[in-house]
């Protein structure tokens, strides 16, 4: 009740993790608790400037807002039976987003599966950066092996030969040593 009479109820909004060409990457409903002026809240939304907790629908869990794209109220943007969004004066297709994809920080691609009878859209994690450069910094006609030199000073060389000869193996080692009293 004093929600209401302050004006700062909570707002439900539409998720959108990123936002391409005719497509969009929808995360699905959570709401926005504002903190300032419900009016003040739902232009900052409209412009895409809200910072912020968002507390997702599904799962119960409260995400900061820099991680999506775009929080939409529900009145503004509507899903049709036919897996696009109306939104903007636009006609876009929605790519369903999975919890795993929410906070993950870089690009998202689409892949298509099959639920049923329909075809569906799922965003997934774009690595293809990442694979690039694997297989840049792997070269099978390279192999790289260590030399002596660069072996620990405490291990012994093959040779039989220390490389420091500060160490004596017939001495007790320097330091805090057992001096026969157990108590």
């Amino acid at each position: 009740m004093l929600k209401w009479l302050t004006g700062k109820q909570p707002i439900p909004v539409w998720v959108i993790k990123q936002i391409d060409d005719g497509l969009l990457h929808l995360c699905g409903q959570a709401i926005v608790e504002p903190q300032k002026k419900r009016s003040v809240v739902l232009m900052e939304l409209h412009e895409r400037r809200f910072q912020g907790a968002v507390n997702m629908a599904s799962g119960g869990l409260v995400l900061n807002s820099r991680l999506f794209a775009a929080l939409v109220p529900l009145d503004a943007l509507e899903l049709d039976v036919q897996a696009q969004a109306h939104w903007q004066g636009r006609t876009w297709l929605v790519s369903q987003v999975p919890q795993r994809c929410w906070t993950f920080e870089g690009p998202l691609i689409t892949q298509r599966q099959r639920q049923d009878d329909r075809e569906l859209l799922v965003s997934c994690e774009d690595i293809s950066d990442i694979r690039r450069q694997v297989k840049a910094s792997l070269d099978p006609s390279v192999v790289t092996f260590g030399s002596p030199s660069n072996e620990h000073p405490l291990i012994a060389p093959r040779d039989g030969k220390h490389i420091d000869g500060s160490y004596d193996s017939r001495k007790p080692p320097k330091g805090r040593g057992w001096r026969g009293d157990d108590n």
